[in-house]
């Protein structure tokens, strides 16, 4: 009996043991268990705060490039307890790329966005294009590149186009003024052609009084009938963008003074005094007039370059001596722009409905230089001396001595509203 006891103690001691052994591993168990997934919590955590500060990286260097800010490549920066390494990249072909690394004890989550300023692209493929209402051309006025009007085309004494001319549709007519042949040009496109010097080519199907150097084609005309290149849905867009930056009401910038603005929507009109100076940083919108008065200048901010900047008016333009608009080069002391990257100029767009000069709507006065002047549904008046880069309207009359200069690059201009809301993110993904 008593040995028979003997190994009962010992076998509830041993199962005692084994139970205890067992416990214990279950516990262990149980202890790294719940110590990993603490572990994978904790770094769960860590990984987000990287994500969270990489992604504040990215929003810090927009911030700062949208708004001027100084800014080197790279900086470092920290978001609560996790540091930030941000690297941005030169400009190329108008976006750069900022990649954003976050680092939260050792775990690094990392951020690529692609961005650029947002644009949009406009044809402009002649010096002057003209709508139903028609080119007029007082004496020794000149235009360097092509026109094309779906209205008439009438000179003076004296009057040039270096470049091809095309006055469209079934009644296209051409009448007193020379073409020169500039570069292969110099070749017309009518139905009627009248009192006219051609060094190139003529394309017609009536003819008074021509001198024609080329070859001549006969029955033609010159062709179908175009829209002007910018559509009202492009306008809107663009008033959009402005609204975007707030309201003012009313805006004036004095005599000598000088400011930036943008994009901005003016509730009212707008006026420069005599020798003021505005950076444009956005696309403004005027619901009134805009009036710039002697000296007055026009630069886009550095931000602009290779885009070109937009001013779209819904009254008139008026726009008197020496108005001057420079590209995102600036404007020199001396009193000249900088010679702007090709395509990099102002645009100033009137909406204004006008069916003849005496309510133009835009007027150019003497001087005014290097800017593209739109007029979506009005006349656009060019007196004397005006030097622009491009002049589209549904109507023009060139007085004596206006000239225009066209530059091939305005073939695919891009207008931006600006870096002070023109930015648009490309791409946007983690890389690590």
């Amino acid at each position: 009996m008593k040995k028979l006891n003997q190994q009962k103690g010992f076998a509830a001691y041993l199962l005692t043991i084994i139970v205890l052994v067992v416990i214990l591993g279950i516990t262990i168990a149980l202890s790294a268990l719940i110590l990993s997934q603490q572990k994978i919590t904790s770094n769960i955590k860590k990984s987000d705060q990287a994500y969270s500060a990489a992604e504040a990286g990215i929003e810090d260097a927009l911030v700062r490039l949208k708004n001027g800010m100084s800014w080197d490549s790279p900086y470092s920066l920290n978001v609560g307890t996790t540091s930030v390494n941000i690297e941005i990249s030169d400009e190329e072909e108008g976006f750069r790329t900022i990649t954003s690394t976050g680092n939260s004890a050792g775990l690094v989550r990392k951020i690529r966005t692609v961005f650029g300023i947002s644009n949009e692209e406009v044809n402009f493929y002649y010096g002057i294009q003209v709508g139903d209402l028609g080119l007029l051309m007082d004496s020794n006025a000149i235009v360097h590149g092509n026109v094309f009007s779906d209205g008439p085309i009438v000179g003076s004494s004296n009057v040039k186009i270096y470049g091809d001319v095309v006055s469209a549709g079934p009644n296209g007519t051409i009448d007193t003024l020379a073409v020169k042949d500039d570069e292969g040009g110099g070749s017309v496109w009518a139905t009627n052609l009248t009192d006219c010097d051609i060094e190139g080519d003529a394309h017609y199907t009536n003819i008074d009084d021509c001198d024609i150097d080329g070859s001549e084609f006969s029955p033609e005309n010159g062709g179908d009938l175009q829209a002007l290149p910018i559509t009202q849905d492009q306008i809107m867009e663009w008033r959009n963008q402005a609204a975007d930056g707030g309201d003012l009401p009313g805006y004036f910038l004095g005599g000598s003074d000088t400011a930036s603005l943008g994009p901005k929507k003016v509730i009212g009109d707008m006026a420069m005094d005599s020798n003021a100076i505005l950076t444009l940083t956005g696309t403004i919108w005027v619901t009134g007039n805009l009036t710039l008065n002697s000296n007055s200048i026009i630069q886009l901010d550095p931000g602009y370059n290779p885009y070109s900047g937009i001013i779209v008016v819904d009254g008139q333009i008026s726009l008197s001596s020496n108005a001057t608009f420079c590209g995102s080069e600036g404007y020199k002391q001396t009193g000249k722009c900088n010679s702007p990257v090709v395509g990099n100029y102002v645009m100033l767009l009137s909406t204004k409905s006008s069916s003849g000069s005496a309510d133009s709507a835009i007027i150019s006065s003497s001087n005014t230089k290097t800017a593209i002047l739109y007029a979506s549904n009005g006349f656009i008046t060019l007196n004397s001396t005006s030097n622009l880069k491009e002049a589209t309207g549904r109507g023009i009359k060139m007085d004596s001595n206006a000239n225009v200069s066209y530059e091939t690059g305005l073939a695919d201009a891009r207008f931006s509203n600006g870096p002070g809301g023109g930015w648009t993110l490309k791409s946007w993904q983690e890389i690590e």
